[in-house]
């Protein structure tokens, strides 16, 4: 593995012309994530899985972007939304520059659900230019959850500044949860909660949608092994069939 921004470019060139050829993006958002948590937890867990990612498959770590589309929590000070068209511009930037620089192809790593739509659109025009790209969105995190969630969903599938994002940040840098600031809150949600794009911050005054206190570092770090060996199983196929060096 090498990282990008801490090597001077003839070093990164040489890897991406080397056998593994792949550049691993991780792409966050600067989303508030409760009174507790980081705006950046969102990046800080998409940067620790690149990281490790990035180490097993001897990739080129890209720099993280640090903002992503988290308009539905807009309402929130301190979050800094970009639109679905820039996320995707960026991502579809990045791969022809990685494409053009000899790279065999772009992983990128997402951190936020925002970014998902968008970041499909850009593996997309990045496949009809012939650039091989894919995105992995926490692939086996979900089963690990449900193997070491104590707490109560605040809705099926919502997971946000509660006991699984709380724990995951314990495991990667306690020093930024504010233990002494948890808060639980399970919101009424309307019956079309999830069908439609809403706003969070009339559901939630803290911003926390579940209960973070049965959140411990293990728990995260189990949640981490787990997604790592998710994005490897996927990417099997894909690097599979990536043409040789």
């Amino acid at each position: 593995m090498i990282d990008a921004a801490r090597s001077p470019w003839p070093d990164v060139a040489a890897h991406l012309a080397g056998p593994s050829g792949l550049a691993v993006l991780p792409f966050g958002a600067l989303e508030q994530h409760g009174p507790h948590l980081p705006l950046s937890t969102d990046t800080l867990t998409a940067v620790e899985l690149a990281h490790r990612l990035a180490g097993r498959l001897d990739a080129v770590l890209l720099p993280p972007v640090h903002y992503g589309d988290t308009w539905n929590n807009a309402g929130y000070p301190g979050t800094v939304s970009l639109a679905p068209g820039t996320v995707t511009a960026i991502a579809v930037d990045v791969g022809r520059a990685v494409s053009a620089a000899g790279g065999r192809a772009l992983v990128v790593v997402n951190g936020d659900w925002g970014n998902r739509g968008p970041l499909y659109s850009a593996m997309r025009t990045l496949a009809a230019d012939g650039i091989p790209a894919i995105t992995l969105d926490h692939p086996g995190m979900a089963a690990a959850i449900e193997a070491v969630r104590e707490s109560r969903e605040a809705a099926p599938g919502l997971a946000h500044a509660e006991e699984v994002e709380t724990s995951l940040v314990l495991a990667i840098d306690p020093a930024m949860v504010r233990t002494d600031r948890y808060v639980a809150e399970y919101p009424d949600f309307p019956t079309d909660f999830g069908t439609r794009p809403m706003q969070l911050h009339p559901f939630s005054a803290s911003g926390v949608f579940g209960d973070p206190r049965t959140a411990t570092a293990a728990k995260g770090e189990t949640l981490l092994a787990a997604t790592l060996q998710g994005c490897l199983d996927v990417l099997a196929g894909f690097v599979a069939g990536l043409p040789p060096r």
